[in-house]
């Protein structure tokens, strides 16, 4: 079972957008996920008459390693490690520190 997925709001541990907080947009790979509005970079595009395109400086959301990023816990206000549990013959994945599931509505 995959700790981080689609969907989850983590934070940036290292890096030049340490501290901040976005959702996860996919998994790129067994270990890199892309962060919505983390890890942004320029990058010059050329144009192509014959798809349509139009050349210019766009900006890109690039993966970052998952090793960087921690699920944000909304109760404590931090990023944590999880666990993953079985609760009724199911796994869950519950925050190391409180064991509160992820993703559960209090």
């Amino acid at each position: 079972m995959e700790k981080i997925r689609k969907g989850d709001e983590v934070i940036v541990l290292t890096g030049r957008d340490k501290k901040r907080r976005g959702t996860v947009l996919k998994r790129v790979g067994p270990d890199h996920v892309l962060v919505e509005g983390i890890n942004v970079v320029k990058k010059h595009v050329r144009a192509n008459p014959m798809a349509g395109t139009q050349g210019g400086i766009i900006d890109k959301t690039m993966p970052i390693h998952i090793s960087n990023v921690a699920i944000y816990n909304p109760e404590s206000g931090k990023g944590e490690r999880v666990a993953v549990k079985v609760q009724d013959g199911n796994k869950v994945r519950v925050f190391r520190s409180s064991g509160a599931v992820v993703g559960a509505k209090a």
